[in-house]
């Protein structure tokens, strides 16, 4: 499911793209679509609920809003669009490095900041990745309260939001208040109108690995429970978790570089 709301919470959706490969690979190992228990998922009848819900919503709104979307644009201004919005989440990113004491990252966020809202045009472009070799980082709260040592856990389907924790639904309103849109947006309806646009753009360039998930999961909602708890431990360990904790390093390294 994709979040209505602004700023990082929907910032967040992009590895949804590497999330997705990976459930495909980890469904391998589950035991069909009967619904499992234990510690990392006590609340699995309530979250199956809700997924449900969420899937619905997607289903009969968000996937035909992004096919048509698709339709009237072309991969360049979706990828302008999603630089835009990025861009406008990097102060909350710069705060989240300083909280977890790294500093270059935050001066190298702060310096693309810079140069993509100016340079790049309010952050339609990258040059600070084309030209300096400036890359994005994605930092949120909840992998700030990761690096503290709080455990990813119990794991939650926030209605509309879709997949978290009771450790990492805190970046949702982290992330609002720390967006540049929650400032110069006008009134709710424009900033209602750029989130549908974020929203939109972000699942519309989702759509295939998505179409591919529910067309090869036993159980998608197992799929996607397993491979959102290992992809946000990459992030919390910046893609070097400890090795009894990630069998699937190398798949992650490989997506990093691109091979």
């Amino acid at each position: 499911m994709f979040s209505p709301a602004g700023g990082s919470a929907v910032r967040t959706i992009r590895p949804w793209l590497w999330l997705l490969l990976l459930a495909l690979l980890t469904g391998c190992a589950s035991t069909g679509g009967e619904p499992s228990t234990g510690p990392s998922d006590p609340l699995e009848g309530v979250n199956r609920g809700v997924y449900g819900f969420n899937e619905v919503l997607d289903d009969y709104a968000l996937a035909p809003a992004a096919r048509g979307w698709t339709r009237i644009t072309t991969p360049g201004v979706r990828d302008s669009v999603g630089n835009f919005f990025d861009n406008l989440a990097a102060p909350g990113v710069v705060l989240n490095n300083l909280l977890q004491g790294k500093f270059r990252d935050a001066s190298a966020t702060t310096a693309r900041f810079l140069v993509n809202s100016t340079v790049g045009v309010l952050g339609l472009f990258d040059p600070a990745d084309r030209y300096l070799g400036i890359a994005a980082r994605e930092e949120d709260f909840g992998q700030t309260l990761g690096v503290w040592g709080v455990e990813n856990r119990p794991y939650l389907v926030v209605p509309l939001f879709g997949p978290s924790s009771g450790r990492d639904v805190t970046r949702y309103p982290v992330g609002y208040y720390t967006n540049v849109l929650t400032y110069v947006a006008l009134d709710t309806v424009t900033m209602g109108a750029f989130t549908a646009v974020n929203v939109i753009n972000t699942r519309a360039q989702l759509d295939r690995a998505a179409r591919l998930r529910d067309e090869s999961a036993i159980d998608p909602y197992a799929f996607t429970r397993s491979a959102y708890l290992q992809y946000r431990e990459q992030q919390v360990y910046d893609g070097n978790p400890p090795q009894d904790e990630d069998p699937y390093g190398d798949f992650f390294d490989e997506l990093e570089s691109g091979d």
